[in-house]
């Protein structure tokens, strides 16, 4: 499969996602749309959509953002399997016609989020996830509630066999987490309701069944292709 991903900053890649798709056999191809004039792939050339986060917001008034959306919408009437991460979640979840919000509670930091459906075999009751926003999507009607935490209620979901859109990051593997701690550490420090500082984040130790959430959720997505 062609793997194509949507990176909205340098400080957030893909992290283990590439590493399920090495391991899978299948090519991954990262689009920075926010930087290069907008470029995206087709829907075409795409068996699997990986929207990454970023500091926009869905309803920023740019062209790049709203061609997004007219992918995803593309995606979602082939039944192609789709992947959002923050950012990419609300991304899905607007497309859908759903809104994107002011959270009740800023979370920057690990915590923990709980599972409340089975629906994907395999995931773990609960996981200690990075949460890296202060933004919420509108759980789409049509999917399951996934997710929740301590604080945000609306942390994940997932639509049919093909889509799964989480709030949280499960795919920064240690690089990643230094990565985004050292650009956009003071995000932490701002009225953060996790109570947690950059130093703080960037000592925690990255959970090892993280990756394992990730190849478990996107073995889930490969088999509706």
């Amino acid at each position: 499969m062609r793997i194509n991903v949507l990176q909205h900053t340098p400080s957030e890649g893909p992290g283990s996602i590439v590493d399920w798709a090495n391991d899978r056999g299948h090519q991954v191809y990262i689009y920075h749309p926010y930087q290069f004039n907008g470029v995206l792939p087709t829907a075409d050339e795409t068996d699997l959509l990986v929207i990454l986060g970023g500091p926009m917001s869905p309803n920023d008034d740019l062209d790049w953002i709203k061609n997004e959306r007219q992918l995803i919408k593309q995606l979602l009437a082939q039944h192609k399997p789709i992947f959002g991460a923050c950012y990419g979640a609300q991304q899905i979840a607007k497309t859908l016609g759903y809104s994107v919000l002011k959270a009740p509670h800023k979370e920057v930091g690990w915590a923990p989020v709980y599972r409340q459906t089975d629906f994907i075999p395999g995931l773990p009751q609960q996981l200690t996830a990075l949460h890296w926003h202060e933004e919420m999507f509108e759980v789409p009607k049509e999917a399951q509630l996934l997710f929740t935490s301590d604080l945000v209620h609306n942390q994940g979901f997932v639509l049919g066999d093909n889509v799964v859109g989480l709030q949280f990051h499960l795919e920064p593997k240690s690089i990643n987490v230094r990565t985004m701690v050292v650009n956009d550490g003071q995000y932490a420090n701002e009225q953060n309701d996790l109570h947690q500082n950059a130093e703080a984040i960037l000592q925690a130790p990255v959970p090892t069944n993280n990756k394992s959430a990730i190849y478990t959720i996107f073995d889930f997505l490969a088999k509706s292709k």
